[in-house]
């Protein structure tokens, strides 16, 4: 890259630690280049307050700041919820939200006719790979500038010094430095004492956990709610019709009174190493299950477990930032065919953290009571006989082949 022609920078910002030093370093080591700020609204709720008088304090000619969140709910939670994808139990709650906002980033660039793009993504993370392969899909020929893969600094207490030396208002402190990413689907934790994984969550500390609260905490009464699915796609909530998005803030909310949706794994990661994250995802957690539950009763049994199995290619796809691909494109197209008799209303009970199944409703539904009765039937038992004996024959001639040789 050729510093002396980066004359306007567009920075993917969240007005968090990284980014926040991120706007005055870039315009000390790129010529004093012109930053124009964007922050990509995905749901961080409060974390959007007071963003653009920050980010023009710190040098920013200016912030767009992109309603992103039916498009993010939509486009990218949706696709993955009907596809069952997960990540080792991960919801994917950052890994589906950054090519939402690197497809609006690269067209903010094209836009402002930037000369590069930069992000605030670490050296040992996953989200570097997610923003830059979303990057080379709509711009191939855009730098990319990411100053954690070039600056001295070394750790977040060392960033929070640059901070302070250049009277950078900050949100966080040095004991309550968690790294976080908060989003509508989810909240992630990572950092400080949970680096040491024999260390329990601090679950019961007030304010650790900002999406719900500790199972220990929730009312001693269940909650029961209906959500409702049409292709796959949840559309009610206790008979109510809402978007995507509003169900999916509606369920944050009753799934975090209750308890539901905590997540604390070790995973591995895409560039290699192993790390400890503390996830909050309580309406995407109800929205699996229900979802899952539906599948039971619409799915046939050759679909529903191919299905399984590519939701862990699909999963795998979306961590590893490979959403704008043919694969991953695909495979969406495989899951909407399955998704079209997933039609009905499932009930959950929410209960200290717990999700218990209370009925499940389809009008696709192949589960047949007359079929499935212990009771009296038209189902022919005598059936049973033949089918076991031509299932059995490779075993049984294998039995005596193997006697023979004796």
């Amino acid at each position: 890259m050729n510093k002396e022609k980066i004359k306007k920078v567009v920075l993917a910002y969240s007005g968090g630690l990284d980014t926040s030093i991120i706007i005055p370093w870039l315009k000390e080591n790129y010529n004093n280049c012109e930053v124009i700020a964007v922050s990509g609204n995905v749901g961080q709720a409060d974390e959007l307050e007071g963003l653009e008088e920050k980010a023009l304090k710190t040098g920013a000619s200016k912030l767009y700041v992109l309603d992103l969140t039916d498009d993010y709910a939509d486009n990218y939670i949706i696709p993955c919820l009907k596809a069952g994808a997960v990540y080792e139990e991960y919801l994917l709650g950052t890994s589906h939200a950054r090519p939402c906002i690197a497809k609006a980033l690269a067209e903010i660039a094209v836009k402002e006719g930037a000369d590069a793009i930069a992000h605030g993504c670490t050296g040992k993370g996953n989200d570097q790979v997610r923003f830059e392969l979303a990057i080379k899909h709509f711009l191939p020929d855009m730098p990319i500038i990411a100053p954690w893969r070039e600056w001295s600094i070394r750790s977040r207490e060392e960033e929070i010094d640059y901070a302070e030396a250049h009277n950078i208002p900050l949100k966080i402190n040095r004991e309550t430095n968690y790294s976080k990413d908060k989003n509508l689907w989810h909240l992630s934790h990572e950092g400080l004492d949970l680096e040491d994984t024999g260390n329990e969550p601090q679950y019961e500390k007030k304010g650790f956990l900002e999406m719900g609260v500790s199972p220990v905490a929730a009312p001693d009464r269940p909650t029961y709610v209906e959500i409702e699915f049409e292709q796959g796609a949840p559309v009610a909530v206790d008979g109510k019709k809402m978007s995507a998005k509003e169900i999916i803030l509606k369920l944050n909310r009753l799934g975090g009174e209750n308890g539901i949706g905590l997540l604390d794994i070790v995973e591995n990661r895409l560039v290699g190493m192993k790390c400890r994250g503390v996830y909050e995802t309580p309406g995407g957690t109800i929205l699996y299950k229900a979802h899952s539950v539906l599948e039971s009763v619409c799915l046939d049994k050759l679909t529903l477990h191919e299905k399984q199995k590519l939701a862990i290619t699909f999963g795998e796809l979306v961590y590893n930032g490979q959403w704008f691909t043919p694969l991953r494109e695909a495979l969406s197209a495989f899951v909407d065919k399955t998704q079209e008799r997933v039609n009905g209303k499932v009930r959950l009970k929410l209960y200290k953290g717990n999700l218990i199944n209370a009925g499940v409703w389809s009008p696709c539904s192949l589960y047949s009571e007359e079929i499935a009765t212990f009771g009296e039937s038209d189902y022919n038992q005598k059936d049973a006989e033949g089918f076991i004996n031509l299932y059995g024959l490779p075993i049984q001639v294998q039995a005596k082949a193997d006697a023979a040789k004796k």
